[in-house]
């Protein structure tokens, strides 16, 4: 891209020389013809050398300037032009039609390039230019203008007027080519790293995308909540299903989890097989407390969400029961980017990180197992069952751990689902997510249910 830019610089100023070396040229028939009929002085013939090596002189001059800042450098040499126009107009007696046209010419060329507010010092510089000249050469006035010097400045005004608007079109014409090609390489590049994000947690994307962390390998500490998940016997589950089946089910299991876990704010870490590595508090955190208390709702939310895909995959001829197994824990670790230059990783660690791991172990199917500092921070907002204290490795004493049972706000009458579970019965019924229109037709499915059991003869 820097390369086409560039180009296109060069190409303009190109075109800009070109067209300023024809605006010199034009002078020269009109001072020539002038000079030999009669209505201009022969001192002036000095003025058609000049005209013909200005231009050239100056571009070699100040080349190297012009590449550092092309518009400064343009804007002055238009001032220069300006006042090379005062001062001509001045040496041929102010005659009124190339004098007039000269002015005409040096305005619309800055409209063209420099805008009104650019125009306004042009005509200054030229109006002063002219009232300077002839204070000093005291030029004879003459107002009148030979009509073959009217036409032939005309004529040459009217032609670099042309080519000025034909360059300034196809300039337009360029520079919308140029958008157009650098719109499409933007959605490229927004489409790549979309494709590029989905491999990092939206978190991580999002503080990377805004500039609030550098992409580079440094560390901080910072207390995390961590959570682990993993499926009970899914080694067993792989060996007796098709891997396409298996490749499906486990894709659908991640995308439902991962979707709550960023629903609850939930950095994903990773996904380990059928494991899955979540932390909150890092690379934003709503507070130590709030962070512990998402991280439950979300582990609380995912054990009922797998109720609801048990149903799904039921259906579909997968009959084993899924039951997935949780730890939590919460304390100070490491965070940030670790890997190499060319290849970094968004991650934790420390033993808090290994407790988390170890809890999810030592939990039983169903279960969301905790620390004493997760319970301490969320004690108010779940209610929790004593689960004693279990031997961990790398941990010279005990960890005193606790059961998650439910969230305080779904406990007792105020629950929002419902579960049983029996060989030929499973239901699970979630209040708070039946849509108003589709409460008539889950009454009327549970009343058939409920009357083909009552008239059914079991054995």
């Amino acid at each position: 891209m820097n390369k086409k830019v560039f180009v296109f610089s060069d190409n303009r100023s190109t075109r800009e020389y070109l067209l300023r070396v024809l605006g010199y040229i034009f002078i020269v028939p009109v001072i020539a013809v002038g000079i030999y009929i009669g209505s201009f002085s022969y001192t002036l013939l000095w003025l058609i050398p000049y005209s013909l090596i200005y231009p050239h002189l100056v571009q070699l001059i100040t080349l190297k300037f012009q590449l550092r800042n092309p518009t400064v450098f343009y804007r002055l040499r238009m001032m220069l032009d300006a006042l090379h126009t005062g001062a001509i107009a001045a040496f041929i007696g102010f005659a009124l039609i190339p004098s007039l046209l000269g002015f005409i010419v040096i305005v619309f060329s800055t409209l063209m390039i420099g805008g009104i507010r650019l125009m306004l010092p042009i005509l200054i510089a030229a109006v002063a230019a002219a009232g300077l000249a002839w204070l000093i050469f005291q030029p004879i006035i003459m107002l009148e203008t030979h009509l073959l010097v009217a036409v032939l400045s005309v004529l040459l005004a009217g032609l670099f007027i042309c080519l000025t608007a034909y360059y300034v079109h196809f300039k337009s014409i360029y520079l919308d080519k140029v958008q157009c090609g650098i719109q499409r390489e933007q959605e490229k590049l927004i489409g790549l790293t979309q494709d590029v994000a989905k491999y990092l947690s939206p978190q991580i994307r999002e503080t990377i995308l805004s500039g609030k962390r550098t992409v580079k390998l440094e560390t901080r500490r910072e207390k995390i909540t961590i959570f682990f998940s993993d499926i009970k016997d899914f080694t067993v589950l792989a060996e007796e299903m098709e891997a396409e089946a298996l490749t499906e089910l486990l894709n659908h299991y991640l995308n439902e989890m991962s979707n709550i876990a960023i629903k609850h704010g939930g950095t994903i870490d990773k996904f380990i097989g059928d494991s899955i590595m979540i932390f909150f508090g890092d690379p934003t955190t709503r507070g130590v407390k709030k962070d512990a208390q998402a991280a439950l709702s979300m582990a609380i939310e995912m054990r009922e969400q797998l109720k609801v895909l048990r149903q799904h995959w039921h259906t579909q001829g997968i009959d084993g029961l899924l039951e997935v197994r949780m730890g939590i824990n919460t304390g100070y670790c490491t965070v940030g980017n670790f890997g190499a230059d060319t290849r970094m990783e968004y991650t934790i660690i420390g033993r808090e990180v290994n407790l988390a791991s170890r809890l999810e172990s030592a939990a039983n199917v169903g279960e969301i197992l905790i620390s004493n500092e997760t319970y301490s921070l969320t004690k108010d907002f779940i209610m929790a069952t004593d689960h004693g204290e279990i031997t961990v490795k790398g941990f010279s004493r005990p960890v005193q751990t606790f059961q998650v049972v439910d969230l305080h706000s779904n406990i007792g009458f105020k629950s929002s689902y419902i579960e049983h579970e029996t060989p030929g019965f499973s239901m699970y019924l979630d209040t708070n997510n039946i849509k108003k229109q589709d409460k008539e037709q889950v009454i009327y499915a549970l009343k058939d249910a409920a009357e083909r059991l009552r008239h059914k003869k079991l054995m």
